[in-house]
């Protein structure tokens, strides 16, 4: 009975430490939707969209406990996307090229409330892509009314391949159901879709804040340099000065 009791306190301290060193939830998880995508869910095409669904805990809602955090579905948007990788077997294929992909930038919109203990979904597509990267849509909505409650624009970056390469090979390969079983799709042009109009703007605005953030150092080192220029320049005067005076003396 004593060994069973200890048993189980070094059970609970094991856990009680897992969660303390990482975000064990999150990492489970994680795991279930991995598992789940490649196993249990049927394959789709690269350009279709795909869904999953989740609830909103009470580890999920802010500091008021009235609606979800807004950290929160930046977080929801990595297992959407995990989800998405695996249907579609676009990380397969970018790590059959010796690539990675990696976030490079991520924009949403707030519409409405998600509150406690509501069910919602979220829709996941990739919408345009270029030389180095893709752009995924995602959408959270209520099945309940239907209502979209954010949407949240994406650019994942590849590190080590080209973007069209990638979209074209998974363009070009049929669906299968459980790895078995055809599915009816036929294959689509690899031609690349046109930008939408709210991708081009938000862009524009990532470039004008990259170019800013390269000047300001550029621009503080220039100041320092014109500084220890201007500082030698007094120093060379003053000496010079001062030899004057001590050759006239």
């Amino acid at each position: 009975m004593v060994v069973t009791c200890w048993i189980l306190v070094g059970m609970l301290a094991i856990v009680v430490l897992l969660y303390g060193l990482i975000e064990l939830h999150y990492f489970l998880r994680m795991f279930l939707t991995v598992f789940l995508a490649r196993y249990c869910k049927k394959r789709v095409h690269i350009l279709d969209e795909t869904v999953v669904y989740a609830i909103c805990t009470t580890t999920d809602v802010d500091a008021l406990l009235y609606h979800m955090n807004n950290a929160r579905y930046l977080r929801e948007l990595d297992f959407a996307r995990a989800d998405f990788y695996e249907r579609t077997d676009l990380y397969r294929e970018v790590c059959s090229q010796g690539s990675g992909v990696v976030q490079g930038a991520a924009t949403i919109r707030y519409r409405r409330f998600i509150k406690p203990l509501t069910i919602f979904k979220i829709t996941s597509k990739i919408i345009y892509w270029d030389e180095r990267s893709f752009f995924m849509e995602h959408r959270f909505i209520t099945p309940s009314d239907g209502f979209v409650r954010a949407i949240a624009i994406c650019r994942q970056r590849l590190l080590d391949c080209n973007a069209d390469t990638v979209i074209g090979a998974l363009l070009n390969r049929r669906v299968k159901q459980n790895g078995n079983v055809e599915a009816g799709v036929m294959q689509m042009s690899s031609a690349r879709p046109e930008m939408p109009p709210e991708v081009s703007r938000w862009m524009e605005s990532n470039e004008i804040s990259s170019a800013m953030l390269r000047q300001a150092p550029v621009t503080t080192t220039s100041a320092t340099m014109m500084m220890m220029t201007t500082t030698a320049t007094m120093t060379t005067t003053t000496t010079m000065t001062t030899t004057s005076m001590t050759t006239h003396c």
